[in-house]
């Protein structure tokens, strides 16, 4: 049996999964949704075919010999979007890892790497598989070569062999070069020869053979006119047919081995990782079966449980402490939220080996005297899971504390996570084997204790030389708390009113799809794109907006540009909404109730995000919609619990606008907020030139538009998406806005210069985020990163300003011993639930502490609201 080959079209196949998919982001803002796709695809390939060599081939700038045989040739492409071009260096970082070849060639196309290999490949007596989006790959099909052929997004793909082809056009393989030089290519301007389609290029060739044969017996073309069209066009139809031939003989010498996959499963583990692919790394073992890296091992140390203390010995240790006046510990804890329970305690003194404390016997009490002794500093990992413990059990956890996972977080905030034995290797310098995800007894426990000791000094040094002490522990560490009583606490839903609404959303979704039908005139698959795109555009007839090579495309940008043209498309976006609205949120949180206190709890995780804002997990409460009606119907079900009254609603009102205003000192913004102006009509009245009274809904959508674009450091492709608009007329938007905005362009220009100088940004409070491609030779890097460093400040101030307000609401509501909590975050606003009593008083200390958690030049604004529901306090 033959080895196989495998030659995929880089270039192609990352166009492609960018386009199918939606812009996809990671906490840290890098667009991964290329990556995703590609990935996605070069598993599959691997898992499916298991090639014995493998090459990807790519683009390499866009000037080729055919530039100079044609100048137009490819001359009508737009430019690449940045949020695609940034993700090139990643996919070339992925195969690496894999161990794939990756070849390009200066005034060649990829497809000529891809044909002059497919060549060689072929003499050396392989089976080859060429896998492209692009048509023209299928002029290199021979009997030992197939062309596989992505066709809708990035899971669907054809096989072409010679049988195939010939099968489907009638002529053989080779001679699509001859119908390409006839009836040209538009995706690559080949101008083919006016007037002549692909039916007529296909009985000229079938009958004539080449495009020069065909020149030469013009005389035997049937029709005078077609006659006459030829003549005029024998330069154009010689040189499309050399721009579409792919190149077999390029320069380039063969070694099979040089091809073979070398597979580096820890650091494709670790970008899986860094670019969240979690569905990619749950396939390692399955791709790479009995790798060592697919199946991560504890670090290798000595983890033997130590001695369990009596009380006579914890009593001795206790006395060390008490006079180091210093605790390091780890605790092993057992549950879930809320119902977090020491099992038991590994503590040492400063110099001392660790002991074992197991909790319930004699010792316990006196390891819950040092936690509860405020007179003792305590380092641990992950310090929240003890205070969460603490407060299930109703004992006292006093003090200060450091966290070492928390003080690891500020100094490097774009790690993926922070275990012990990857901290253990950074800072100690020693090497723990391959880390994996504990599990958590008093043998580990007990190492875990001797690593937090010596790692604790260089941290809080590390803390120090980088002006993260202030942050550290006025904001990050008192935080923690906060979450913690969150997290313990949860929000009450109304059980009984969702499963009343999930039986109304169903029984809407069943007239819905009725009325649908009727509309259509039949029943068909409604799920369907080729069933849907038959009926809305043969059968009804309405207007084309977006076609793929399978098809009509039937996506949600679809049928909101079809909106009002027929009753049909108004109900199947309501029947989508709907059946999205009950999968994800009312079927998705009915598991999630607690059966005795009928709330539900949510993670709140601190050390994810490289700006510094809080994501919530398990389940995701930041991501119910905001201002929909889907949300709102979804917000009605969190309610008071027993022995309240209302929740609150304390919302920041643009408050990274806000932030932009005062560090950029822009005259416009700054003057629109102390004037108390809407921001959006004001911004809109500047950029179009006009008094704010005429400022229209549509010019103050696009100003809004662009000024929260600004902040997160949109490009001109992104912006022109958010508004439906060319490219050409987002990017005059954006001009139109910093030559208004003078103060806010020469800001972002001032942070990209000193980004480029320092190797990273910070915000307002001192957070700091490294760029280590902000000086990149790499284009594409380099541009990712300085847009980075224009909306990093503003949104990680934010989320410290918000971070303050939460500390302080928490403290004033502790202090005066009030009955109200606070529940939730959602990036801008906060959620409590009040008693009717504490309604005015819980109002006035959430206002105050909002809009005086800093000091700007621009006053901050907190909207405060109550309901008897999350909805009708918003």
């Amino acid at each position: 049996m033959k080895q196989k080959m495998m030659i995929i079209d880089g270039s192609s196949l990352i166009h492609r999964a960018f386009y199918a998919l939606p812009l996809l982001t990671t906490a840290s803002g890098q667009h991964t949704n290329a990556v995703y796709g590609f990935a996605t695809m070069l598993v599959k390939l691997l898992a499916d075919y298991k090639p014995d060599a493998i090459a990807v081939a790519f683009d390499k700038g866009r000037v080729t010999f055919r530039n100079e045989v044609y100048g137009q040739y490819k001359a009508h492409r737009k430019a690449t979007p940045a949020e695609l071009s940034e993700q090139f260096p990643l996919v070339q970082q992925l195969l690496a890892a894999f161990g794939i070849t990756v070849m390009e060639e200066a005034g060649y196309e990829g497809d000529d790497i891809i044909g002059t290999l497919t060549a060689k490949a072929v003499a050396a007596g392989f089976a080859v598989i060429i896998v492209t989006g692009d048509r023209d790959a299928l002029q290199l099909l021979q009997p030992a070569v197939q062309v596989m052929l992505t066709r809708k997004g990035i899971s669907d793909m054809e096989m072409f062999d010679t049988g195939i082809f010939k099968a489907k056009y009638g002529v053989e393989a080779a001679q699509l070069i001859d119908l390409k030089g006839l009836m040209g290519d538009t995706s690559d301007n080949i101008p083919g020869v006016p007037g002549i389609g692909e039916k007529t290029a296909l009985k000229l060739i079938s009958e004539f053979g080449t495009v020069e044969n065909l020149l030469r017996n013009i005389d035997q073309v049937p029709g005078k006119k077609l006659q006459e069209n030829l003549r005029n066009n024998v330069e154009l139809a010689v040189v499309s047919k050399q721009l579409a031939t792919i190149i077999t003989d390029m320069p380039m010498d063969f070694n099979p081995d040089s091809y073979k996959m070398e597979p580096d499963c820890e650091n494709i583990r670790a970008l899986f990782t860094r670019f969240e692919f979690k569905s990619l790394l749950a396939r390692m073992d399955v791709l790479f079966p009995g790798n060592s890296s697919s199946s991560p091992e504890v670090e290798d140390v000595s983890r033997e449980a130590p001695t369990v203390c009596d009380r006579s010995a914890a009593l001795a240790v206790a006395a060390a402490i008490r006079q180091q006046k210093a605790m390091f510990f780890f605790p092993v804890i057992t549950g879930r939220i809320p119902s977090l329970v020491f099992a038991g305690l590994a503590v040492m003194a400063a110099e001392d080996q660790p002991v074992y404390i197991p909790a319930g016997t004699e010792a316990w009490d006196e390891m819950l005297a040092l936690l509860a002794d405020d007179r003792i500093g305590k380092v641990t990992h992950e310090v929240k899971s003890v205070y969460a413990a603490c407060r299930q059990e109703k004992v006292s956890f006093a003090g200060p504390a450091f966290d070492t996972a928390l003080a690891a977080y500020l100094i490097d905030p774009t790690a993926s996570e922070y275990p012990l034995a990857g901290l253990r290797e950074k800072y100690l310098g020693l090497s723990s084997g391959q880390a994996g995800k504990p599990t958590i007894d008093q043998g580990y426990a007990a190492w875990a204790v001797q690593v937090i000791q010596p790692l604790y000094p260089v941290l809080e040094r590390k803390l120090k030389e980088l002006e993260l002490v202030k942050l550290y522990y006025e904001i990050e560490l008192p935080l923690v708390s906060v979450l913690t009583a969150m997290e313990t606490d949860g929000i009450a839903i109304d059980s009984g009113h969702l499963a009343v609404m999930s039986a109304e959303i169903a029984g809407k979704v069943d007239g819905l799809l009725s009325e649908i039908y009727q509309l259509a005139g039949e029943e068909f698959n409604v799920n369907s794109t080729k069933q849907l795109g038959q009926i809305l555009f043969d059968k009804l007839k309405l207007p084309v907006i977006k076609k793929t090579k399978t098809g009509y495309s039937t996506d949600a940008e679809v049928l909101e540009k079809l909106a009002g043209q027929h009753p049909l498309i108004d109900q199947l976006l309501e029947y989508r909404l709907l059946t999205k609205l009950k999968s994800t949120y009312l079927d998705g949180m009915q598991g999630l109730v607690n059966a005795t206190t009928k709330r539900i709890y949510t993670s709140f995780n601190q050390l994810v995000t490289a700006t510094g804002r809080l994501s919530s997990s398990d389940p995701n409460l930041q991501n119910i919609p905001i201002r929909s009606e889907a949300g709102k119907r979804i917000r009605e079900l969190f309610i008071p619990g027993d022995g309240y009254h209302y929740l609150m609603s304390a919302d920041y009102s643009q408050i990274e606008l806000r932030v932009l205003a005062h560090m950029s000192g822009d005259a416009n913004l700054m003057d629109a907020f102390r004037a108390n102006q809407d921001v959006h009509t004001r911004t809109a009245a500047e950029v179009f030139g006009v008094h704010m009274n005429e400022v229209t809904a549509e010019m103050r959508r696009r100003a809004k538009a662009v000024n929260f674009g600004i902040v997160y450091g949109i490009s001109d492709y992104g912006l022109s998406r958010d508004l439906g608009v060319t490219r050409k007329e987002a990017a005059q938007y954006i001009e139109s806005y910093f030559d208004k905005c003078r103060g806010v362009k020469a800001f972002i220009d001032q942070v990209v210069k000193e980004a480029h100088e320092n190797g990273y940004v910070t915000t307002l409070f001192g957070r700091r985020r490294y760029l280590p491609e902000i000086n990149s030779s790499n284009y594409n890097q380099r541009s990712f990163a300085e847009r980075t460093a224009m909306n990093t400040p503003i949104q990680g101030t934010a989320a410290d300003v918000i971070k303050k307000a939460m500390i302080d609401v928490y403290r004033e509501l502790t202090q005066r011993q009030l009955k109200s909590r606070l529940l939730l975050q959602v990036h801008d606003e906060l959620v409590l639930e009040v008693s009717n009593e504490e309604t005015a008083e819980v109002s006035q200390i959430v206002q105050q502490a909002m809009e005086n958690a800093v000091k700007l030049d621009v006053p901050l604004v907190a909207d405060v609201k109550l309901g008897e529901n999350w909805a009708r306090a918003k």
